[in-house]
């Protein structure tokens, strides 16, 4: 779970991305191979994708990724695999969407949910980049925990599979929505979009469903209020 993460914080340090995302995991599996671990489960991407050719997203989708970030966890994941045919080593790679929930503490460089949250609550105004219509699938902490869980415990199970909640929304909606869960109405403004995002991203889950038993289970509504709850409490209840 250890990693350097998003394409902002890549595309400016792109060779402490690689140094922590592919020269980090490849210290785990040699200590696990070393140690006779019998599995290891990673925590891949779905920025290896790079521009979407379709969508939903399926595991066999070209690998393209236009961020630092993207290859070096394309090279991480091919790493586990590579380790994973050549010793008696299982690895599973879960390819994270756009992960959201309670105890994602605020980062510039991170999530746009912490982000539009942290600005909402001190009543700052909230920055989309680009025109708000492009797409995301959140999944909620909580789902990605589980899909862990599974993937730990799956036997005679390896390869690369999809981490979301199989459903999409405009970046416009979210903003929608974590207003109606705070109470809270921010002025919204519009930025050039950034270097390295992808347009629109929905998750196909059907292998993880069929080989790790994965479902999700929190809705977006639910997982935004319970997310706007605890970031008010964290900031000493703001935005009251």
């Amino acid at each position: 779970l250890a990693a350097s993460v998003g394409n902002t914080r890549s595309i400016e340090h792109p060779v402490d991305d690689s140094e922590i995302n592919v020269i980090g995991t490849l210290r785990v599996l040699e200590a696990a191979r070393s140690l006779g671990v019998r599995k290891v489960v990673f925590s891949s991407s779905a920025g290896i994708f790079g521009e979407l050719k379709f969508l939903p997203i399926r595991e066999d989708h070209p690998v393209e990724p236009d961020s630092p970030y993207g290859a070096s966890k394309l090279a991480a994941e091919k790493m586990c695999l590579a380790y994973s045919k050549l010793y008696e080593l299982e690895a599973v790679a879960l390819r994270y969407f756009n992960v959201y929930g309670v105890n994602q503490r605020y980062d510039a460089y991170g999530n746009c949910i912490p982000i539009f949250a942290h600005r909402m609550l001190r009543g700052e105004t909230v920055t989309i980049f680009g025109d708000g219509e492009q797409t995301r699938d959140f999944v909620n902490v909580r789902d990605v925990a589980r899909a862990n869980l599974l993937a730990s415990e799956a036997r005679g199970v390896s390869g690369a599979f999809n981490v979301a909640s199989a459903t999409s929304i405009t970046i416009n909606r979210l903003v929608e929505l974590m207003s109606e869960a705070s109470g809270l109405r921010p002025e919204v403004v519009y930025g050039p979009p950034r270097k390295g995002d992808v347009r629109h991203s929905r998750a196909d889950i059907t292998a993880a469903h069929a080989s790790l038993g994965f479902e999700p289970s929190v809705g977006m509504t639910e997982g935004l209020a319970e997310y706007m709850m605890w970031a008010k409490a964290e900031m000493g209840g703001a935005g009251r």
